[in-house]
């Protein structure tokens, strides 16, 4: 079942991925059609969460600053 809910959760990312980068992007004056997700900001979503995972990581392993 966890194996499936993953699935489940890549696959809309995945779709929704192809479907924003097959449309037409806005131009400079507003026209076009907007993407269903701002991809900037989950880039910086990913970024933040790998980031705090390689830290938390490092103080579980002991390989931390702060040992």
């Amino acid at each position: 079942m966890f194996f499936g809910i993953i699935l489940g959760i890549l696959l809309t990312i995945g779709s929704v991925y192809v479907y924003d980068s097959m449309r037409k992007s806005g131009g400079p004056d507003g026209s076009g059609e907007r993407p269903v997700v701002n991809w900037d900001v989950v880039e910086r979503g990913v970024k933040a969460l790998s980031s705090s995972l390689q830290e938390g990581w490092s103080r579980l392993s002991g390989r931390g600053k702060d040992t």
